[in-house]
C-alpha cells in the first residue's frame, strides 16, 4: 500500500513522504486494512523492527486529525518511553490547525503532574498510568486512543500485573480504542480476545533473519547449511563477532553476566582495532576523553574508555545512564563495531546489529538459585536485534553451544515461544492491586471484587473458584493489617490503607514501615536503622547480597552506628546495598563503592533514587502516624540520599546549581549556611573553585528563592 493511499489528512501525508516513508510494510498495511484508522481495537504480533511504531503513529494522526480525544503511549521502561516520546514528538512538526502537546512522565508515582491533563498526547510508564489511575484524575474519560507497547511483557513478573491492571481499567467505559503491540508470541489470539482487539499477526521483517548454532569453529544455519569461523584463543562467541565485521557489519555479543561482558568486550578489541577506519579512531578517541572527563576514574570507567579507542563497548546495568547513551550513540553511528551486552539491552532502546551471537543460552536465576536455560520468547527478543535496516541484506542469530547443539537447535531455533500467563495473581501483585481497586472504589463488594478481576487476564485465564480462593486470602491480610475494614461484605480502604496504595508500596513494605517508625518514635538520630529498614523491604531495589569479606564491614558498621538502630540486628539482616547506601550518604567517591564494595555508579543511581521514594514513602506514613521526630529526620535524609551528602550540607544543597562537590568546597571555604551564604560577596564566591563568576551569579539569584 502507498503512502499517498492512506486515509489521512494532506499534511500527514506529506509529513511521511518527507520522512522517507512511501510505502506501508506488510504488518502496516495489514493493520490498515483491519479499521486501525476507524477506531478499531487492534493487537499487532510482529517481530522487532517490522515497523510497529509507524502504526502506532498512523492511529495516533488519525485521533489528532478527528480530534477524538488524549492519546496515551504505554512503555514498560524509562528508556523506552524516551524513544518513543522523541518519535512521537514529530507529529507536532504537522499543521494541525492548532498547536499540539506532547508529554513524557515517568517519575514519582504518587504525584499527579497537574498539567498533563492539557496535552493531546502523552507518553506513560505503565507505573505512572496506574499511579493517575488510582488518582482520580478527571481527564482520563477524555483518552480516545490507548497505545500498549511491549504487550508480551504481561508474562513477566515484575512489570506484566501492573500493565495488566492498566488495561483492564481503561478498557471500562468509556471504552477508548486500543492498540497493543506485541513480540511475536504463542497465544497472540487469547491475548487479542481478551482485550477485545482485532489479531493482525505477521512474521515479516524488513531484513530477513538467518538463525544458526555454532559448535567447534562451524555454525549450522535454520537450512542447514553449514559455513566456518576462523577460530582464535578468543573463543567462539568472540570469533563469531570479528568475522561479521569482515564485509562491513556491526555484532552484539550477549553475555550471561557483567563480568562476562566485560571479558568478551576486552578479549575483542586488539582483533578489531583493524577494522576502524583512522577516521573514526580519532573520533573514538574524542569519545573516550569525554568519558573518563565526565565520570570518575574507577576501574570499570577506565577499562570502558580503553576498549571504545578501539572500536569497542561493553552495556551493562553497571554503567551510569551518561555512559549508556554515549556507548549506543557511537553503536548507531557505526564507530563501534563490537558490543558486548547484558541481556538488558535487547528489552530497551532499538540497538540492531548484523549479527546478534548468544554467548550461553543458560543464566542464573535468584529465586530458582542456580542457572536455567532462557525462555524461547527471550531468545527470539535477543536474536530480533538482528539485521540494521537500510545497512544489511540479512540479520544473523548464532547461539554458541555448551551442550549438544542439536538440542539447542530444536529447542530455541525450531521451538515455539512460551504462551503469555498472567502474574497477577502472584502474592505480592495482588495484593497491591486488591489494596488499589478498594482504595479507589470505597463501598465496593466482595463479590464486586471477584467481578473485576475476572476481567483481567488472569481471571480469563484462572478459574473462577481458585481465583476467588487467592482474592479470599489477600483480603484477609489486608484487613488483618488494618489496610481494608470490612461491614456488611462491603470493603473501605483505612486511611493508612489509602496512604499506602497511593504511595504505590506493596503493603507489606507499608506495614513493615509503620512497624519500624512506631519502634522510632523516641529521641535521637535512627539514620542507620531507617536505611536498614528501607534496604531491606520488600520493595527496595537493587539489592545486593554481602560477599565473604563484607561481613566484617557490616559488623563494624553496626558497632560504629549501634546508638542509630531501631532493632537488634547482626550483619546476617544486612546486604551490600545498606554499605552502599550508608557510604553514599556519607560523601563515598564512586571509587571507594566500586573498589570496596562492588557497586558501580549505575548501580548506585538505581539504589538512590528507588531510596529517595521509599523515604518519601516513610516521610508520609510518619505524617500520617504523627510521628514528628522521624519526619524531621527523614526530610533530612532525603536530600543525603538526592544528593550523597553528609547531613551538615543539607542547608547549602537547597539552592540550585549547588550540588554534591560545591556544597563540600563552599563548606571547606567557611560558607556553612544559607545565611553565610547570602553574606558573602560575589566576587569572593566566584574565586571558589568549579564555581567562577558566572555560576557566582546564578547561586545568588536561587538563593532568593529558597529564603
Amino acid at each position: 500500500m502507498k503512502v499517498e493511499d492512506i486515509d489521512l489528512p494532506k499534511g500527514v501525508i506529506e509529513f511521511l513522504l518527507q520522512s522517507g516513508i512511501t510505502k506501508l510494510y506488510p504488518p502496516q498495511e495489514k493493520s490498515v486494512k483491519a479499521g486501525l484508522l476507524e477506531g478499531r481495537s487492534i493487537l499487532v504480533s510482529a517481530p522487532t523492527a517490522s515497523g510497529k511504531t509507524l502504526i502506532a503513529m498512523l492511529a495516533a494522526a488519525r485521533h489528532l486529525a478527528d480530534k477524538k480525544g488524549k492519546i496515551v503511549y504505554l512503555s514498560p521502561l524509562k528508556a523506552l518511553a524516551s524513544e518513543k516520546f522523541g518519535e512521537l514528538k514529530k507529529l507536532a512538526s504537522i499543521d494541525w490547525g492548532r498547536e499540539i502537546r506532547i508529554q513524557i512522565s515517568t517519575g514519582d508515582y504518587d504525584q499527579t503532574d497537574r498539567d498533563l491533563g492539557s496535552n493531546d498526547i502523552l507518553v506513560l510508564t505503565n507505573e505512572k498510568m496506574d499511579s493517575v489511575i488510582r488518582q482520580g484524575a478527571e481527564w482520563l474519560d477524555e483518552v480516545s486512543l490507548v497505545i500498549a507497547d511491549e504487550v508480551h511483557l504481561l508474562g513477566d513478573e515484575d512489570r506484566g500485573p501492573t500493565l495488566e491492571i492498566v488495561l483492564t481499567k481503561l478498557a471500562l467505559d468509556p471504552r477508548p480504542q486500543v492498540l497493543a503491540l506485541s513480540a511475536t508470541v504463542t497465544n497472540a489470539g487469547e491475548i487479542s480476545e481478551w482485550l477485545g482487539c482485532k489479531l493482525v499477526e505477521s512474521d515479516w521483517r524488513p531484513v530477513p533473519l538467518w538463525e544458526g548454532v555454532y559448535d567447534q569453529g562451524v555454525v549450522t544455519m535454520q537450512n542447514r547449511k553449514n559455513f566456518e569461523v576462523e577460530t582464535s584463543v578468543r573463543g567462539g562467541p568472540v570469533d563469531l563477532g570479528i568475522d561479521s565485521l569482515k564485509d562491513g557489519g556491526q555484532a552484539i555479543l550477549f553475555a550471561e553476566t557483567r563480568a562476562r561482558s566485560v571479558s568478551l568486550a576486552t578479549k575483542a578489541s586488539e582483533a578489531v582495532s583493524k577494522y576502524v577506519s583512522e577516521k573514526d579512531k580519532k573520533a573514538l578517541e574524542d569519545v573516550s576523553a569525554k568519558i573518563l572527563a565526565d565520570n570518575e576514574h574507577t576501574e570499570l570507567i577506565e577499562n570502558l574508555a580503553s576498549l571504545v579507542k578501539k572500536g569497542v563497548a561493553f552495556h551493562h546495568a553497571g554503567l551510569n545512564q551518561n555512559c549508556r547513551e554515549v556507548i549506543e550513540s557511537e553503536f548507531r553511528g557505526g564507530r563501534i563495531k563490537i558490543l558486548a551486552s547484558t541481556p538488558t539491552l535487547a528489552a530497551g532502546v532499538n540497538l540492531p546489529a548484523r549479527r546478534v551471537v548468544i554467548s550461553n543460552v543458560n543464566r542464573y536465576d535468584v529465586k530458582f538459585g542456580g542457572n536455567k536455560p532462557i525462555s524461547v520468547l527471550e531468545y527470539k527478543q535477543l536474536s530480533g536485534r538482528a539485521g540494521r535496516p537500510q545497512y544489511d541484506k540479512f540479520g544473523e542469530s548464532i547461539i554458541v553451544s555448551t551442550a549438544n547443539s542439536d538440542e539447542i537447535f530444536d529447542y530455541y531455533i525450531n521451538g515455539v515461544p512460551e504462551p503469555i500467563s498472567s502474574k497477577l495473581t502472584d502474592d505480592k501483585a495482588l495484593r497491591i492491586h486488591a489494596l488499589s481497586l478498594i482504595s479507589t472504589t470505597p463501598g465496593v463488594k466482595g463479590e464486586e471484587i471477584v467481578e473485576f478481576f475476572s476481567k483481567t487476564l488472569a481471571g480469563f485465564q484462572e478459574r473462577k473458584s481458585t481465583l476467588k480462593f487467592k482474592i479470599h486470602i489477600t483480603l484477609r491480610y489486608l484487613e488483618l493489617e488494618d489496610l481494608v475494614k470490612q461491614k456488611g461484605g462491603r470493603f473501605i480502604a483505612t486511611e493508612f490503607g489509602r496512604k499506602t496504595s497511593t504511595l504505590y508500596i506493596d503493603p507489606v513494605t507499608s506495614v513493615y514501615f509503620r512497624k519500624t517508625l512506631r519502634a522510632a518514635k523516641g529521641k535521637g538520630k535512627h539514620t542507620l536503622g531507617l536505611l536498614h529498614a528501607i534496604t531491606s523491604c520488600e520493595d527496595f531495589f537493587p539489592k545486593f547480597s554481602l560477599r565473604n569479606k563484607d561481613y566484617d564491614l557490616a559488623g563494624t558498621l553496626l558497632e560504629n552506628y549501634a546508638d542509630e538502630l531501631i532493632e537488634s540486628i547482626s550483619e546476617y539482616d544486612c546486604n551490600r546495598s545498606l554499605l552502599a547506601m550508608h557510604a553514599w550518604i556519607n560523601e563515598s567517591t564512586e571509587i571507594f563503592l566500586s573498589d570496596n564494595l562492588g557497586v558501580e555508579s549505575g548501580d548506585m543511581h538505581r539504589m538512590s533514587e528507588t531510596a529517595d521514594w521509599l523515604t518519601h514513602a516513610l516521610y508520609e506514613l510518619a505524617k500520617l502516624e504523627k510521628l514528628d521526630g522521624p519526619m524531621e529526620e527523614l526530610l533530612a535524609m532525603r536530600a543525603r540520599i538526592d544528593y550523597g551528602i553528609k547531613e551538615e550540607l543539607v542547608d547549602l544543597v537547597k539552592v540550585r546549581g549547588i550540588g554534591r562537590v560545591r556544597a563540600r568546597l563552599l563548606y571547606k571555604n567557611g560558607i556553612r549556611t544559607l545565611d553565610d551564604l547570602a553574606s558573602v560577596q560575589v566576587e569572593k564566591l566566584a574565586k571558589i573553585d568549579k564555581i567562577g563568576p558566572v555560576i557566582a551569579e546564578n547561586i545568588k539569584t536561587q538563593l532568593k528563592k529558597v529564603r
